[in-house]
């Protein structure tokens, strides 16, 4: 493991945090409509997209999540993935997986969405530096397994989300396929603990929710945050060769 590379990984991951908050601002609309352009509070233009002040200059409302709360989940993330990785070359995939996850999560937990410009650059930027890597090393076996891995991990969710008050929505599932790429490239066991993990770390959450009275039985959760959140664990978890992976 490489100590620098952690360094940098975490720090380019806070960037990608602190940078956040405006971009999910701008995202965190209904399905079809645009990007926010305007302060929902006093109707002040914000056409801007890479902006590090959150507060709105017209009324001073905060505009997206708190930033000091981005930056941590972007540095965490990324500075994971550099750990688990270190120099292997597929990590720039990772790392970019894990970046748009970050805002995913966010925009997730604003308005129970995942769009599907999001997702699409996730596939296209971690699918393409597996293949990429693939031709390089003249081996195309972990890319048929990490392809066979999304498939799986499609079909598993889209029977969920199939099933009658299942509330969960079919931006879950092309996320999950997309995870599943990332996933499948690490081998099965990681396949099936990035399938486990959401659901061990969002059961908890749900019923803290329903006790504490914050959600009840019909509210509707977001699922992403898990599913990103459980497919970094199982990440680290595969590149680490704890005992699940021995």
């Amino acid at each position: 493991m490489s100590v620098s590379l952690v360094v940098v990984t975490t720090v380019l991951g806070a960037i990608v945090g602190l940078l956040t908050p405006r971009v999910t601002w701008r995202l965190s609309v209904e399905y079809g409509e645009p990007p926010r352009s305007a302060c929902e509070n006093c109707n002040h233009k914000s056409d801007s997209w890479v902006r590090v002040r959150v507060a709105c200059p017209g009324c001073g409302r905060r505009l997206g999540p708190r930033p000091w709360l981005t930056t941590a989940a972007g540095a965490l993330t990324l500075g994971a993935l550099g750990w688990a990785f270190g120099p292997d070359p597929v990590l720039p995939g990772y790392l970019a997986v894990g970046a748009i996850g970050v805002l995913l999560a966010f925009v997730d937990l604003a308005v129970l969405r995942l769009p599907d410009p999001l997702v699409a650059a996730a596939a296209v930027l971690g699918g393409g530096v597996l293949l990429l890597v693939s031709l390089l090393d003249w081996s195309f076996a972990p890319l048929l397994r990490a392809l066979l891995g999304a498939a799986v991990l499609f079909g598993v969710y889209l029977v969920i989300a199939l099933i009658p008050g299942a509330n969960l929505g079919f931006g879950d599932v092309k996320l999950s396929a997309v995870l599943g790429l990332m996933l499948g490239w690490l081998g099965w066991p990681a396949l099936v603990f990035g399938l486990l993990a959401p659901h061990l770390l969002n059961g908890p959450v749900a019923l803290f929710l329903l006790f504490t009275g914050k959600a009840g039985r019909g509210t509707d959760l977001p699922l992403g945050p898990a599913l990103l959140a459980g497919a970094l664990v199982a990440v680290v978890v595969a590149r680490h060769g704890l005992p699940l992976f021995g």
